[in-house]
């Protein structure tokens, strides 16, 4: 008890201001890109299957914490407990693609109708659907670590979706969209998932096995893990002053239209956090396991939907741009439900 207090006494600082640090890094990578162009322009040569090499650097050293805490026999018991997994996949396969159509159809081209034309309104509703297919791989667990989740099962919880993204994927945006000519980069969905699942997961077991043969459990708990305390949500930071450092010209020519694109991926991605998390009241799983799962629905893969985006559509398209307003609402959003999901964890308690 005393050393989990002490543990979450560390991440105050930057937890309790969490969305403050956020909104500082977003308007510092905006400013960069803007008064420094080299720096992005630098930075887009380490770039490999249009996934950035310095962010996935970032992310790793996001997710190689968590990686560490996880014992990994618990990852054997973890799939003998279907419910969260049921929870979690229906809910981003059967669901969440076509209420994210329906909900971003409905503003775009209805309720905003008299303000966005109506091509401009068709491509902004195939970028939303691209980001509503696929859902989050990497930084689920950076909400599952502030949420308190249980590692093992968000990482099984992670692996079985990202699995029924190489099959489901293609189909669901091709009927979705009525586009047959749906060209998956799997070269950047088979990397994303090699360095943010595998890479970590690999180093993390090593890490731990080789620092507990050595030192025993004891340092490795409450020494070696001290260690990395700040270190997911410092990641966190700066892979955002990196990512909105390249996002920072589209962001500003077009103040207007983010804001309408945004407010059907903020309905949906509530939409889509209570269901899961509802439905896994209702079932009476454990908060550690519901609140990842419902942040895997309501989070997306958007390198995934934006390198789509490009691919079909192109550089400038509005598709793209929708993909890239995914982007930029989706921390303060999941900060925000992460917030909610410590508040309500009485809630799940027996």
């Amino acid at each position: 008890m005393v050393n989990e207090t002490k543990k979450t006494a560390g991440l105050d600082f930057f937890g309790r201001y969490l969305t403050v640090w956020v909104t500082i890094c977003i308007i510092v990578g905006v400013a960069i890109g803007q008064l420094f162009p080299q720096f992005p322009q630098t930075l887009s040569k380490f770039e490999y299957a249009k996934v950035s090499i310095p962010v996935a650097i970032l992310i790793w050293l996001m997710i190689y914490p968590m990686m560490l805490k996880i014992d990994f026999t618990s990852i054997v018991e973890a799939t003998k407990k279907p419910k969260g997994l049921t929870v979690t996949c229906v809910t981003n396969w059967l669901i969440k693609p076509f209420t994210m159509y329906l909900i971003a159809a409905f503003f775009l081209k209805i309720v905003f109708k008299g303000l966005i034309p109506s091509d401009l309104a068709s491509d902004y509703l195939a970028g939303a659907v691209l980001l509503g297919a696929a859902p989050c791989t990497a930084m689920v667990f950076v909400w599952s670590h502030l949420t308190k989740g249980d590692p093992a099962y968000t990482l099984v919880q992670v692996a079985v979706n990202d699995l029924i993204l190489l099959f489901a994927f293609t189909p669901i945006v091709a009927i979705l969209l009525g586009v047959t000519n749906v060209v998956v980069p799997y070269d950047t969905l088979l990397l994303s998932v090699v360095l943010f699942i595998v890479v970590p997961l690999l180093g993390g077991y090593l890490s731990r096995k080789y620092i507990i043969d050595k030192k025993g459990l004891d340092y490795f708990e409450n020494v070696f893990l001290k260690k990395f305390d700040n270190v997911t949500v410092i990641g966190l930071l700066l892979t955002l002053i990196i990512i909105f450092s390249f996002q920072g010209e589209v962001i500003l020519n077009n103040p207007i239209h983010i804001v309408l694109i945004a407010v059907p991926l903020i309905v949906q991605t509530f939409f889509i956090f209570f269901i899961a998390y509802g439905w896994a009241k209702v079932w009476k799983l454990p908060h550690n396991i519901a609140a990842p799962g419902a942040m895997i629905g309501a989070s997306n893969f958007f390198e995934l939907a934006v390198a789509v985006a490009i691919s079909l559509f192109g550089l400038q398209s509005g598709a793209t741009l929708a993909t890239v307003v995914g982007v930029l609402v989706e921390v303060p959003l999941m900060l925000a439900l992460v917030k909610i999901a410590n508040n309500t964890r009485h809630l799940f308690e027996k």
